[in-house]
């Protein structure tokens, strides 16, 4: 989602989601070397409302930046390990007995920032759990609805190598993630500066330096600053051009949903603001398509056995739809 070649906006047109951006890239940047990708697309995610499936080989600091990131913003933050044996009310709590009367015990979803770690490793019931927290921001537990701490944000990650023992995410559930960043290896320079990085044993020494970086009406503010980004109907028609491409192109079984183009456009309008925009052009369209529609689209299995990627995939679909001037 990052954007090397843009120009940096003049001072007049920086606003609070780029200034959050650039003191949290520089604190991050204390612990987790290059990442910027997906540094990027859990900034946008917060700041509209939606989650993020960070996918994977192990090593690659997803972890790591889950919770690095959450400290940058002074937000708290939970780990759930999702493994076979986890059931629904390990994660959302449950009912129990104390004095005689039946009391809520809130679950590790009760936080600001919850890595669902190898969601893919749990059943889907546990899985579904995750649903009414990510869509309504609440949880129900015998009838009475309890609402999560606002902002609610989950980082979910799974591994791409390993299937055996695994419950894919169903696709009503991967429509819920507005973003899929695929995290790959650091490049040479990259892995060298990780390895110059001080260290406590095996956890770098960066971790107690990094400082919280907004306040508490940050994020709110960001949100507010997203919402109140233009866009023209130019803008919307190639939104729509676009979904609607994906759902008739031969190597494509089911395409992307209405919620997608929903997504999409507020990805792109939190995308114009991270470069200091106040409103949307179609390269911030372009830019998201891929983390945003990568994970919803449904292959055949010709074009799977073609080894055809949804990337590829997303490409010619933006190829076949013009961009407006």
């Amino acid at each position: 989602m990052s954007d090397p070649t843009a120009q940096p906006p003049t001072p007049a047109e920086t606003g609070v989601l780029r200034t959050l951006r650039t003191r949290l890239h520089a604190e991050v940047s204390k612990v987790v070397v290059g990442q910027e990708e997906a540094l990027d697309s859990l900034l946008v995610s917060l700041a509209v409302g939606g989650h993020v499936l960070l996918e994977g080989v192990p090593g690659t600091a997803k972890t790591l930046l889950a919770s690095t990131f959450a400290k940058a913003l002074g937000l708290e933050f939970r780990r759930a390990q999702f493994t076979p044996d986890l059931l629904p009310s390990d994660l959302t709590g449950n009912m129990t007995l104390r004095d005689r009367e039946l009391v809520f015990r809130p679950g590790p979803v009760f936080t600001n920032v919850l890595l669902a770690d190898e969601i893919n490793r749990t059943p889907p019931k546990t899985q579904a759990a995750l649903l009414e927290a990510m869509q309504e921001g609440q949880v129900s537990i015998d009838g009475t609805a309890h609402p999560l701490p606002q902002p609610f944000l989950v980082i979910a990650t799974q591994n791409p190598i390993e299937y055996e023992g695994t419950y894919p995410l169903p696709e009503a559930q991967l429509d819920r993630f507005l973003i899929k960043v695929l995290v790959g290896y650091p490049t040479e320079d990259q892995e060298r500066s990780l390895l110059v990085m001080g260290r406590r044993g095996l956890a770098p020494t960066g971790t107690d330096q990094v400082t919280r970086v907004v306040d508490g009406n940050d994020v709110m503010a960001a949100r507010a600053e997203v919402d109140a980004t233009a866009i023209t109907d130019e803008v919307a028609a190639y939104v729509t051009a676009l979904i609607r491409q994906t759902r008739v192109l031969p190597a494509v079984a089911v395409g992307a949903s209405p919620r997608a183009a929903v997504h999409l456009l507020v990805a792109a309008k939190a995308s114009a603001r991270l470069w200091g925009r106040h409103f949307v052009i179609p390269d911030d369209v372009i830019r998201v398509a891929p983390a945003v529609l990568r994970h919803r689209l449904v292959l055949r299995p010709e074009a799977e056995l073609d080894r055809l990627t949804p990337d590829a995939v997303v490409a010619n679909a933006v190829a076949a739809v013009p961009v407006p001037r």
